[in-house]
């Protein structure tokens, strides 16, 4: 993933961070960056980001860049993107971005709709287990004006950034598994129906059991469509799962789990089972 280099740069109240250059370009500048007439709003992203173990997860966002005239969106050295971050804008704690800056569409002459992605590499170790849930969003441009991105006059360069203009939340993915028995069961007969339910795990790219979350038993009679919730239980210290019913028509049987801020609802694929 591309290095966002440090510009901390301090205009007023406006605290200039984060410039967007390869680590190649982070060389020596002089001067402040001038805060450039660049506004941003309308910034859509998913509401929830999962994220597995090993392989790479982008979820894409769209914003409005408004400018003034004297602003090139379409000059090949500006840059625009949108940021996951944690903490305050100016002094965050941690950040997530794209590999790629995002494509901006001038609307009118003095707007532009830009597309990107955040992209998320958990096979990389970029990801910890305490990351997961809420962050915000902000967004982001960088004029260079012409100048040499190796060693600019910062006071040539324009930059803006706005942030609180979304949230999202980052979910360690999980699995639901189901199966129910005895198969067939005689009609009135208890049947069983056991599973587990597991969550990736950011840290040793493995999944591991969810432990104490209550779970839903479902039933979906055979020929219908809508699954039903017979009795609620909760995972055991492995994530493990039982739970037991009166067998009375042939359907599916599956669990169900609602989700929490962490890790995302997920439900089991129904097992069928005959009842005779």
């Amino acid at each position: 993933m591309r290095i966002r280099a440090t510009v901390a740069a301090v205009t007023g109240a406006l605290a200039l961070t984060a410039l967007a250059v390869p680590a190649a370009q982070a060389a020596t500048s002089s001067g402040t960056p001038y805060t450039m007439d660049v506004s941003f709003s309308n910034l859509k992203i998913a509401s929830a980001i999962k994220v597995g173990t090993t392989n790479k997860v982008s979820s894409t966002y769209t914003f409005t860049l408004t400018h003034g005239a004297d602003v090139d969106t379409t000059a090949s050295d500006f840059y625009a993107d949108a940021y996951l971050y944690r903490g305050s804008l100016d002094a965050p704690s941690k950040t997530l971005e794209g590999d790629d800056f995002a494509t901006c569409s001038p609307t009118s002459s003095t707007a532009a709709t830009c597309t990107g992605t955040v992209d998320l590499h958990p096979g990389e170790g970029e990801l910890k287990n305490a990351d997961a849930g809420s962050w915000s969003v902000a967004a982001e441009a960088t004029a260079f004006n012409g100048q040499d991105p190796d060693n600019p006059d910062l006071s040539k360069v324009g930059y803006a950034e706005q942030g609180g203009m979304a949230t999202t939340k980052l979910q360690r993915y999980s699995k639901l598994t189901a199966n129910a028995g005895p198969e067939p069961v005689a009609k009135g007969k208890t049947l069983t129906t056991t599973g587990k339910l597991s969550r990736a795990n950011w840290e040793d790219h493995l999944y591991h059991g969810y432990t104490s979350q209550p779970v839903k038993l479902q039933f979906r009679k055979a020929g219908t469509s809508t699954y039903t919730t017979v009795k609620t239980v909760y995972s055991d210290s492995s994530g493990n799962l039982k739970a037991t019913a009166t067998a009375a028509y042939d359907g599916y049987w599956r669990f169900s789990f609602a989700g929490t801020s962490t890790t995302p609802a997920v439900s089991a694929t129904g097992d069928y089972v005959d009842v005779q």
